[in-house]
């Protein structure tokens, strides 16, 4: 989990060239499937994105349109990544219950939220543009 995506980007860090980058992508594909695995809200998100990248790509007229309703939407899974490192380490070192650590959750769910927001926005915006 997320103590292997650690050891490993510490020894990534004395990787060079190609290693460096095949650790690189090998600890993201990683980070990938724990939040897959781990988290509800990101697999909703990432199947969401299956049903709503074609549509974007369909609906949008031309290239900066299909640009904004695909990029948009990949703001919200990355978000949501965020968002669980943030949760994964506020659990792993405060089990007990803190203002601190409720306002850095708390924190992440509106960077989420507003994600979404936008989101819908956009493709408002570009759909009735």
């Amino acid at each position: 989990g997320l103590e292997r995506i650690c050891r490993g980007l510490m020894s990534a860090q004395g990787a060079r060239g190609w290693r460096r980058l095949v650790d690189a992508t090998s600890y993201s594909l990683a980070g990938f499937r724990a939040c897959f695995e781990n988290e509800e809200a990101f697999r909703q998100e990432i199947f969401g994105l299956l049903l709503f990248i074609p549509l974007g790509l369909w609906l949008g007229q031309n290239g900066l349109e299909r640009a904004l309703l695909v990029g948009v939407l990949l703001m919200i899974p990355l978000t949501e990544l965020f968002n669980s490192a943030i949760e994964a380490v506020v659990d792993r070192f405060g089990g007990d219950q803190h203002e601190l650590s409720g306002r850095a959750k708390d924190i992440g769910s509106a960077a989420v939220f507003l994600a979404i927001a936008m989101a819908a926005v956009v493709w408002l915006l570009v759909l009735t543009g």
